[in-house]
């Protein structure tokens, strides 16, 4: 918590120096997290000409805690103009620095955040590092031990592994990350025989080499197995603090893109890449933890009687209820759009769900402004003689829920796959930092702390049970149950935005310094021009791949096909032709659809990439240049299924999800 001197930091650097070469390393980098949502990094050597006749190896304090790298070229949402090139990255010492050994050796790994010259953050990082939490409260109940709280987090990490030969093939895939085109092939996931499936050798050999690669970093790579789609896997880690895990979850995504090409594998981090079946996500496991290691989300053997965790969940309740929109926001990138809400992850609305046992007794609080007893669970009993009594949670589980108690967590699962969490961090801490942050001063207040205490966390309760909700988030029904609470209903990135720049934000993260008006109004024309571009760039590879390989195969194929019932006619006038000529019309009427819907597609998108970079250009985006994008994929799926597989220009479904 001091400030660094020069003296210290040549110290420190010094040491990361010694220890750096010892390991073989040559170079350092400054490792940053900007606004792309990916890590970059600038290497230097540890050379210096020392005079004329020869070169030595230093490294000093001034490199360590300072770099200059040009923040003109990353996104700024202007808050950098194209001539103010200056930006700082600076050394976050919360994080371990670590080594990295790639093709061109190793490398000195030093995490930084990234500002800009006039000090606004330009990263996922520094907003991460400014959030805080309040300690007020537990001084109020006697803890006086405790001087520091922060959050704890385990990211699981969804993926899916496909041969990159195949890969190679699908222009879609390497522009986008997703398939654009593709019809089903007959078996998706309907067995339910690929979750926690026996793992097959050679996504096993890329698990091992993961394992080893991450142990190397310091990542704590913990489970493992195959998820419910085909060719999709799941990594979970050792939990660490939000900061370090947000490091850790961005080398984990860059190592398994890395291990997954030595084992001629692609790794897909798309949250959609495979229309039909279940896409992938980040479920954000989430607790707060005292520097005496107490879990404040712990409920206890007798929860009713926990006063303090009572207030932490209430405290947790009231800034779910008060921020849902902004939660939303913390998950939403485009390719997440084709997933939250499809009856395969949590829908779009935010909930929580508590389970019987707490749900109990925060209705039992409600009621009467205190709570007597707790549920348990037990024992069961499965009927078999050679296996002892099972014990039993008081609490089942909900996959449905976006964000869900799961013991002494709660377990955020909207989360993009391929995106950073610092977001959906920065958002949870400082949303529960405000919210305790007024409890805390009501409490101060008060002239009986015990009695105030209840009647805060019933009045909170009261005020925030609409958020609370134990059942099938996937249904009809709770879609107009929210509606009827109140609850929003985001369903995509562009109308998530709008909440970065809502006056009820923009107070809660300044009362938190944590964000500025003018960082969040940045970062809300960066999520309008990152969305536009990639709707763009995949309605470009439509066109792309409509104009050079569907289109010309289908032409290809119908024409052998004419020439195949010429020949046979002029053969043999009195054979039947019939089947020939019924696939010769529908491969023509679908060819003629989807040329129409190329040429409607080229058109629109066209419009679009004119139109002012901001909010209505991601609008018409969603508006008018997606829906082209469906019109022009569905007659080439309906293709896929009537041209023989010999002439099909690209690996299809089955190719892919099975033939790994």
């Amino acid at each position: 918590g001091e400030e660094l001197t020069p003296e210290v930091a040549n110290v420190v650097a010094h040491g990361m120096k010694e220890w750096a070469l010892s390991n073989g390393a040559t170079h350092y980098t400054h490792w940053f997290q900007p606004m792309t949502g990916v890590t970059a990094e600038k290497h230097d050597s540890f050379i210096s000409a020392e005079s004329d006749s020869h070169a030595v190896l230093e490294f000093n304090g001034k490199e360590l805690i300072k770099g200059e790298p040009d923040a003109s070229s990353f996104p700024s949402g202007g808050l950098r103009a194209t001539f103010e090139a200056r930006g700082y990255t600076a050394w976050d010492c919360t994080s371990p620095t670590f080594l990295r050994e790639d093709a061109i050796g190793v490398t000195l790994c030093i995490p930084t955040a990234f500002c800009s010259y006039t000090g606004e953050a330009l990263d996922k990082k520094t907003p991460l590092l400014r959030s805080k939490q309040a300690v007020r409260i537990l001084k109020l109940f006697g803890k006086d031990d405790v001087t520091n709280i922060s959050c704890s987090v385990g990211p699981e990490q969804e993926y899916f592994l496909i041969d990159r030969d195949k890969f190679l093939k699908r222009k879609d895939l390497i522009f986008t990350g997703r398939t654009l085109f593709g019809a089903m092939p007959p078996k998706g996931q309907e067995l339910d025989d690929h979750y926690f499936g026996s793992i097959r050798e050679r996504q096993a050999s890329f698990m091992n080499e993961l394992n080893i690669e991450l142990w190397k970093l310091g990542i704590l790579s913990k489970t493992q197995h195959n998820e419910v789609a085909p060719a999709q896997h799941e990594m979970a880690p050792i939990y660490d603090t939000a900061n370090i895990a947000t490091d850790h979850n961005q080398l984990v995504m860059e190592t398994m893109k890395k291990v997954a090409r030595r084992h001629n594998l692609e790794c897909l981090l798309h949250e959609k890449p495979f229309a039909g079946v279940n896409g992938s996500g980040k479920h954000n496991n989430w607790s707060i933890i005292t520097n005496t290691g107490e879990n404040l989300l712990s409920p206890g053997s007798a929860p009713h009687n926990n006063t303090q965790f009572l207030l932490f969940l209430s405290a947790v309740i009231a800034a779910v209820d008060e921020n849902a929109a902004l939660l939303r926001m913390s998950a939403s990138n485009p390719g997440n759009d084709h997933r939250l809400g499809a009856n395969e992850a949590p829908p779009a609305i935010i909930s929580i769900f508590l389970g019987e046992q707490l749900e109990d007794i925060v209705e039992q609080i409600i009621e009467s402004g205190t709570a007597t007893h707790s549920l348990k669970g037990g024992k069961m009993d499965i009927g078999v003689n050679s296996i002892p009594p099972v014990k039993k949670d008081a609490t089942d589980r909900n996959r449905t829920s976006p964000f869900a108690f799961t013991g002494n967590k709660f377990e955020f699962r909207m989360l993009a796959s391929s995106m950073s969490i610092a977001d959906a961090n920065t958002v949870l801490n400082a949303s529960v930092a405000d919210i305790l942050e007024k409890m805390a001063s009501e409490l101060e207040a008060a002239p009986d702390f015990n009695e105030a205490v209840d009647k805060l966390i019933q009045k909170t309760l009261k005020e925030h049970q609409k958020i609370i909700f134990n059942g099938n988030g996937y249904s009809d029904e709770w879609v107009a149950e929210a509606e009827r609470r109140g609850l929003p209903n985001v369903k995509t990135m562009v109308d998530a935005t709008a909440s970065l720049t809502d006056p009820k934000t923009i107070q809660m993260f300044e009362n938190q310094n944590v964000f500025s008006k003018t960082e969040l109004e940045s970062r809300a024309e960066i999520n309008y021009e990152a969305y536009a571009k990639a709707i763009n760039i995949e309605a470009k590879a439509m066109i792309d791949m409509a104009t050079k390989q569907y289109i010309p195969a289908v032409i290809k194929y119908t024409t052998s096909l004419a020439e195949s019932i010429n020949s046979i006619q002029s053969a043999c006038p009195e054979a039947e032709v019939t089947v020939q000529t019924s696939i010769l019309k529908q491969c023509s009427s679908l060819l003629t659809k989807a040329q129409k819907a190329l040429i409607a597609l080229r058109q629109i998108n066209g419009d679009a990439c004119i139109m002012e970079e901001g909010k209505a250009q991601a609008e018409y985006y969603r508006d008018h240049v997606f829906p082209a994008m469906e019109d022009l994929r569905t007659p080439i799926d309906e293709l896929e299924m009537l041209v023989d597989k010999e002439d099909w220009p690209v690996p299809s479904y089955g190719d892919m999800l099975f033939e790994v």
